[in-house]
């Protein structure tokens, strides 16, 4: 018949016939095998494929894809969107792990899950460190420090990022200065840690400012200067109000945060502290930052790890932050059942949910129990002004 001698079929294009043959010489079958492989011709240039189509991809130099690539790791929205595109092809895997691509890399890019945590994830955050991104410099030198238990690189990194102006560096710096984090007590330098908050309050760091308002009003670390602690604080919060205006524009919509709500102690005219009324705790519900990802990180870490005898974790549930010593921590001084890193820590977990729950304890430290570190005075329970 003409169909069985393929007279009637249409001609195949593109296609090869391939005898396969046993080491004895006898004919297995015959296999029809596409050749989907790209070619090129002598020139390099690539030409058309099985499907008709070329690959412009080979044809664009490799400037252009690496500033693809630094854009795309500059948006990532998590690790899985960077290392995606590492995964397309053996070029853009080279490419990829470029330094001008991972000195660009966004802070989600390398924002791992305490459970993802692996050599491999170590590796790329040294890379990217080493290509001179501050936020990869910053996240490494938070999980050295605090969960790797490496203080002195974990320290170190944190100081490459802060020398680059990272303000984020420069306030946890700070917090490592006010609590002697990594030493004693004697290792504790007020101001030094002022300083670092004010340089990271110029730029605009809000927890850095809070506390540095802190600090002037109750002669923490620097001359006395109520007025202008005051002051401070009043802008911290005022600017937390306008971050929160900037970057979530749908809350406006609902107006169910942008309300009146004055604390119960308030209604009855009675103010703790020598503070004022500020707009974060009085005026406005403002929604709680975002934490950062390294204090997501230290959050997961810690969360199914058991600490030292008698350490504690920082009770701000955006911070993450454990002691690395007893009694490194400041205490409230109303119920003493909490405990937090720094001032600012404080205030966002006094505004957002230990004002609800703190109450009078008759007594919560044992005479002797307690190391005299200056954290712990009349001033650090419930706080009106921050």
């Amino acid at each position: 018949m003409r169909t069985r001698r393929g007279i009637s079929y249409p001609k195949v294009n593109n296609m090869c016939c391939e005898k396969r043959r046993r080491s004895d010489g006898n004919i297995v079958g015959e296999k029809m095998i596409q050749s989907r492989k790209r070619l090129k011709s002598s020139a390099g240039t690539p030409v058309a494929t099985v499907s008709g189509q070329c690959d412009f991809l080979d044809k664009l130099p490799d400037d252009i894809v690496l500033f693809i690539l630094a854009k795309l790791g500059s948006t990532a929205a998590c690790p899985a969107d960077f290392v995606s595109v590492l995964s397309t092809c053996k070029r853009l895997n080279a490419l990829g792990v470029h330094s001008l691509v991972l000195s660009k890399a966004s802070p989600k890019a390398f924002a791992f899950k305490s459970k993802n945590w692996s050599e491999s994830a170590h590796r790329f955050l040294k890379q990217c460190s080493d290509a001179g991104n501050v936020e990869a410099c910053y996240t490494l030198g938070m999980i050295r420090f605090y969960c790797l238990q490496n203080r002195g690189s974990g320290a170190s990194l944190m100081a490459k990022a802060a020398i680059n102006s990272h303000a984020p560096a420069l306030y946890s710096l700070a917090v490592i200065q006010f609590n002697g984090s990594g030493g004693s007590k004697n290792d504790k330098d007020l101001r030094a840690g002022v300083a670092l908050c004010a340089r990271a309050a110029f730029l605009g760091h809000i927890d850095a400012l809070r506390e540095l308002g802190h600090c002037l009003q109750d002669g923490y670390g620097v001359r006395q200067n109520i007025a202008e602690g005051r002051r401070f604080l009043v802008q911290a919060n005022a600017r937390e109000l306008a971050s929160v205006l900037s970057t979530t524009p749908s809350a406006l919509m609902s107006g169910n945060w942008l309300t009146w709500n004055p604390l119960p102690h308030l209604r009855h005219g009675n103010v703790v502290g020598p503070g004022c009324p500020l707009l974060s705790d009085f005026g406005c519900n403002v929604p709680a930052p975002e934490p950062h990802p390294s204090n997501r990180f230290l959050t997961d870490w810690f969360s199914d790890k058991v600490l030292g005898p008698g350490l504690r974790l920082c009770s701000h549930a955006g911070c993450g932050r454990p002691e690395t010593r007893r009694h490194e921590f400041r205490r409230c001084s109303v119920c003493g059942a909490v405990n937090y890193c720094s001032r600012a820590c404080q205030a966002l977990d006094w505004k957002t949910r230990h004002k609800m729950e703190c109450t009078q304890a008759e007594r919560w430290v044992d005479d002797g129990d307690v190391e005299d570190n200056g954290n712990v005075n009349n001033h650090d329970g419930i706080f009106v002004e921050s």
